[in-house]
């Protein structure tokens, strides 16, 4: 019924901040109906959504000059979003490749969730690729992960990080399906990505040596 319907949706929030002392724009994600919360993306894009020393670069030339090119990064003690009376740990656009970042927000989280405009990447292999890397931190923490594009690869994804369900690239459609809520520390979670890469560099150091001793 309506009354126990949410919506998650993008937006972009002006408010203020005591850190700036002033009001400031926002890259978003905001509950709405049946959810409660809102969420300021972190990981800004650089010359997409903020210029780096814009106070000395604005005004040089219009490259720097872009619209929508003023958002501000959010704090990092943000809390999640509560829906249907589940914790949901929120991502926008690129925050979900990034893999301690999601591990450290999904520790007290239900399931994860990002939205991601793709339409940044055309028809190349760009999407699709975005799409693998979410995958695989469904994979690392865990959780299922609802995914929301506009023109990418819109999906929900099981605790092992297989497609449960999905629709295809550059069509409008609704999907309708599942998920179920996941708790608990993965691994990964509590060893974050250092000791994992570490251990490949001494994999690829071992095969290294070993083409070296058999070299005749």
């Amino acid at each position: 019924s309506a009354e126990n319907t949410s919506i998650i949706t993008g937006i972009p929030y002006r408010g203020w901040s005591e850190t700036h002392s002033s009001n400031v724009m926002h890259n978003s994600i905001i509950g709405l109906g049946k959810a409660s919360g809102i969420y300021h993306k972190q990981k800004l894009v650089p010359f997409g959504e903020y210029v780096p020393l814009q106070d000395v670069l604005r005004g040089l030339i219009d490259f720097f000059d872009l619209p929508m090119s003023d958002f501000r990064k959010g704090p990092s003690d943000q809390p999640l979003l509560n829906v249907q009376d589940l914790k949901v740990s929120p991502f926008i656009c690129y925050e979900i490749v990034y893999p301690d970042f999601v591990a450290s927000r999904a520790r007290n989280a239900d399931v994860l969730l990002t939205i991601s405009n793709d339409a940044w990447f055309g028809t190349s292999a760009g999407p699709l690729q975005h799409f693998q890397m979410a995958r695989m931190r469904a994979l690392e923490t865990g959780r299922w992960l609802l995914r929301g594009t506009n023109n990418g690869v819109t999906a929900v994804i099981n605790e092992h990080g297989k497609v449960v369900d999905a629709l295809p690239q550059f069509e409008r459609d609704v999907l309708l399906s599942q998920y179920q809520p996941r708790q608990g520390t993965t691994p990964f979670m509590a060893t974050g990505v250092w000791p994992w890469l570490l251990l490949a560099c001494l994999m690829v150091w071992a095969g290294w040596r070993g083409r070296i001793r058999t070299s005749p």
